[in-house]
């Protein structure tokens, strides 16, 4: 079983109606926000039990739990089928490895309206009990799928008449210059190594954020925040 800690993760996947096998809560632990967890665990027939808050802090390892873990089935990923069927946004991360911007990302995602995250399963973070708090409750809304070969997956995409947007600093268009098609893919690259070259190869634009002052590039999680929240304004201007 995998464990979620922490409050606000715990509530967002009972909110979202994640399956939960029970509820571990700190005794002498209280307030409102962990009262409010307590009546979703009893209106989802979700099992909560209080033990000493040091089987809590075993239970969490180094995960700061806020007098509450979650113990559930591990997470599941989506496959790349029934989310490119949706024809929403998705958002290819090509080897992001720190568990923290990846949970960033997704947080970011979720809010700007994406429809799936896709990571590949070598040499790139996968979903842990980090990247959920990072997350700050998203993994318990937006789907993410886990492929053996990013390659692959964004011919796929094409197949199911995806366009494909890569963020390099190379680029040859601006990120707020140039036009999205829809159905829209964009494609991250990993920290400090930017796209795969052939990863860059299958994208069907290349586009960059132009930068001020003397840094180079910015971090992947501002990074897709910049153009995630782009795609958004366009979407939203776009005609019906």
């Amino acid at each position: 079983m995998s464990p979620l800690a922490g409050i606000h993760p715990v509530r967002e996947a009972l909110r979202a109606g994640r399956p939960l096998d029970y509820v571990l809560i700190a005794k002498g632990a209280s307030g409102p926000r962990l009262q409010e967890l307590i009546e979703l665990c009893r209106e989802r027939k979700v099992p909560v039990r209080f033990e000493p808050r040091e089987q809590l802090d075993r239970a969490a390892g180094r995960a700061p739990h806020q007098g509450v873990v979650a113990f559930g089935s591990a997470e599941k990923y989506a496959s790349l089928e029934a989310t490119a069927a949706t024809r929403g946004l998705h958002v290819i991360l090509d080897g992001v490895e720190d568990p923290h911007n990846l949970g960033a990302i997704v947080r970011t995602a979720h809010a700007a309206g994406a429809g799936a995250i896709v990571i590949p399963e070598r040499r790139a973070a996968g979903l842990t009990d980090v990247v959920a708090r990072a997350a700050a409750g998203a993994l318990a809304y937006l789907p993410v799928v886990r492929v053996t070969n990013v390659n692959r997956a964004l011919d796929d995409l094409k197949e199911q008449g995806y366009w494909i947007y890569g963020l390099d600093e190379r680029g040859e268009h601006a990120y707020d210059q140039i036009e999205f098609t829809s159905p829209t893919a964009i494609v991250l690259g990993g920290e400090g190594k930017g796209l795969h070259e052939q990863v860059a190869k299958h994208c069907d634009f290349l586009v960059r954020i132009p930068l001020a002052g003397g840094v180079a590039s910015l971090n992947v999680s501002v990074a897709a925040g910049v153009m995630l929240f782009e795609w958004r304004r366009r979407t939203l201007e776009r005609p019906a």
